[in-house]
Formats: C-alpha cells, structure tokens, sequence
C-alpha cells in the first residue's frame, strides 16, 4: 500500500473480525533504545487493562537495522511477550559500548584509525590489500551478543504453534544495489517484487540481523546467500522508500510505527538559529545518518495516510469489490530531539572511541547538539539508553487512549505499574 502507485497487488486482502496487528521497528543504531522503552509501556499497559493472558499483540512482525534485532528479539519470545519484553530491555538497560563494537584502544586502532589514516593520507595507500580497512568500528561482539540475545532456534516452533504469523527483516545489498526484505511466515506468501526492491522467504539467521544493522561506513558489511548466489549487504534503512509495505504485505492491517527521531520532535535552537560555521566531518556524517534512518518513514506515513483518505472517498460498495483496502497506522516516535539527550552524554562512551569520534569533529560539548549526532547512533551506554527508554515510556503512556483504541482494549483507567527493574534473568521457555 505505501508503493507510490498503490495497487492490489499491493495489497493483500484479509477477512478476520479482529484485524491483523502489525509492528514496525525502525533502525537507528543506539537510538533504537527508544523502543524499548516503548515496548515496555505497553506491556504495563497490557497489564493495566487486564490483557495481561492475552495472546501476542504483534503477530506480524518487521524490523530494520537495530530495529531488527529487537523485532528478532520479540519474535523469538512471541508466546509469552511480557517476558520477551522484559529481556530485551534487560539488555538494553544495562548496554556498553563494548557489548556492539571494540571500543578498546587496540581495536579502535585496528579499524578506526586506519580508516582515519586512509582518509588523510590518501587511498592510493590502499592498493596494499592489507590496508583495506572494512569499516570504522569492528562489531564482532554484537555477533556474540546476538546469540545470548536472539535465540532464533525458536522461531520455527513458535511460528508452528500460532503464537507468530511473520517476522521480517531488511538490509540493503552493495552487491546489487536492491532492497531486499527477508521474512519468514507461517503460510505461503509471494515474494513481491518492486522498483528497486523486493522481497525473499528465508531462515532468518544472526547474519541477517547483523546485515540489516550494519550502519555504513561504521559496520562491516555482511555476506548472504541470494538466488543461488552471495551478496554483500549493509543497513536496510539505506534506499528503504517504503518501511511501512513488508508488514503490508504480510497481512497486516492496523500497524503500529515506533520511530527514532524527528517526526514528533520540536527543531530546538539549533536547528532554528543555524550558525554559518563550516559543518565538520561529524556533522556531514550525522546529517547523512539522520538522512538514511529517519526520513523516509516520515514520508511513508504521509504516504499510507493520504492513500487512505482517498480511499475514504470511494463508496463502500466500490471498495468491497476491489483488493484495497484501508491501514491503520499508530505512531510513536520521540518528543525530543534525541541528538540533544545524546550531546548529554557522549562524555560516557569509551575513550578510544571519544578521541576517535573527536578527530571527525564530535565533542563532550553538550551545546553542540550537530556534532552529536552521529555519536546518537554509536551511544550504546546505559546512561543514554536508559534515558531514551525512559523517553520511549512516557512518550506511550501520554498516549495511553490511543493506544488502548488501537488495540481495542478497555482502559480500567489502573495504574499503570513498572515490572521491568531489578528482576532476575528468564531464559525463554520451549
């Protein structure tokens, strides 16, 4: 539906009185912190309602880049979401630097300085295989992380058992240039096809979620096996002009959108009173990022909204005979400026990585809201995560009616209680 011709291919019809609930996480590196905290509201919120034994409110699930890996993350707990919920924000409450990417002084040098050293002296240097540098940070503890993380062996099972209809996630491939959505579903469903991008049933593995956040420039790209074939793949919110369409069309027919950034988020001073400075190299960078991850949702949104006006417009008895049909969309996304709340606390992350951010223009100056920017996706500290968590959390309870409407629940009007601190570790049950 959010192609920008809509069709009925687009389209998948579905008849069910209780419409299929669709989520949608979007990518941002450390940012996607605010998700978390949102998901958690609304597991209170489930509670608060008294649909704490409820089923699994997202059947339908897709995710891009960080956001990927929590979509992964609750998919794999689909059959008790409190508790899958509560891991996640286990993880995210207590995050380090180290736990994504080397942060350590040998590491650093390894990756970042020697990419740091290219860009100065020149990339004629790299006609030396040996100082090719893939990436400025080196990620392989997220892989290990992942595993503790996202226990994907569970997928299959609880796909089996009714408790998720569809997980799916995106990466953007160097190999091809194409946008290419990976899902794994409990019924058939035809790979779609469209300018630019598609779509392709597969086991989801770590290294599509390793895939899908591998910011770029910042993390390695990542081999996958396509068509009989391997392509390399990076971040799937690169050329992503339609975020909304994989949970579209796998069937979803009311979504709800947890965003990373600007679309609810006042402009500030800074981007009120620009300043006629010559941009750094960090700014450059973060104005590229907040390019790749945040925009085109915004646009995506506009678009599933005006596609149904329209729809509201043609006669009930026309559309009964036609594929399309309306989405309901539910949006949360930050009430501040998160590159703000991360000028706040870039003095946290490793040194190495602080000196290294420095070089590119990045500093503790919590006035400097631009340079801050690209360290917002590189924050992976408890300071900052546990305030976007916190953020994500009141951002939804402000929005408590809507979200109750949106599921159809009853609001009892409860208080709404924080389960989520201090409790032990929970392995998901088989």
């Amino acid at each position: 539906m959010p192609a920008p011709t809509p069709s009925s291919s687009d389209i998948p019809g579905a008849a069910s009185s209780i419409p299929a609930t669709g989520l949608l996480l979007t990518g941002g590196g450390a940012r996607a912190a605010y998700q978390v905290g949102v998901l958690e509201a609304i597991a209170d919120l489930r509670l608060a309602c008294g649909e704490a034994d409820s089923p699994n409110p997202f059947p339908i699930i897709t995710g891009t880049s960080a956001g990927a890996i929590n979509a992964a993350a609750l998919a794999c707990g689909a059959d008790h979401f409190d508790r899958a919920v509560r891991r996640i924000a286990r993880v995210w409450r207590q995050f380090h630097a180290s736990q994504v990417y080397g942060a350590d002084s040998l590491s650093v040098m390894r990756s970042g300085a020697r990419w740091l050293t290219l860009v100065s002296m020149g990339w004629a240097l790299a006609r030396w295989r040996r100082m090719r540098p893939r990436s400025l940070l080196d990620n392989t503890p997220l892989e290990k992380l992942l595993v503790k993380m996202v226990p994907l062996v569970r997928l299959p099972r609880l796909i089996r058992k009714g408790h998720l209809t569809a997980l799916a996630v995106t990466a953007s491939s160097y190999s091809s240039g194409e946008h290419v959505t990976f899902f794994e579903a409990a019924t058939p469903v035809k790979p779609w096809v469209r300018s630019q991008r598609k779509a392709a049933s597969d086991r989801i593995t770590h290294e599509h979620l390793l895939a899908s956040s591998a910011i770029p420039f910042i993390f390695p790209a990542k081999a996958i096996e396509l068509d009989d074939h391997v392509e390399y793949f990076g971040d799937g919110s690169m050329r992503q002009s339609a975020p909304i369409a994989p949970a579209i069309h796998l069937g979803a027919e009311r979504i709800l959108v947890i965003g990373a950034g600007r679309m609810h988020e006042p402009k500030g001073d800074a981007a009120a009173n620009p300043t006629a400075t010559y941009p750094t190299l960090a700014q450059i960078a973060g104005h590229a990022l907040s390019n790749i991850f945040l925009d085109a949702l915004a646009v995506d949104v506009e678009r599933v909204q005006r596609i149904n006006q329209t729809l509201s417009l043609i006669p009930e008895e026309k559309r009964l005979h036609s594929a399309l049909r309306p989405i309901e969309l539910l949006v949360i996304a930050p009430s501040q400026r998160l590159d703000a709340v991360a000028a706040r606390h870039v003095g946290d992350l490793p040194g190495p990585v602080r000196t290294m951010l420095g070089a590119l223009g990045v500093t503790s100056n919590m006035a400097d809201v631009r340079g801050a920017a690209l360290a917002s996706y590189l924050l992976f500290e408890s300071g900052y995560t546990q305030e976007l968590m916190a953020l994500g959390r009141a951002d939804t309870l402000a929005m408590r009616a809507e979200v109750c409407q949106f599921f159809g629940w009853t609001d009892t009007g409860a208080e709404v209680q924080t389960r989520h601190h201090g409790e032990p570790p929970e392995a998901p049950r088989d």
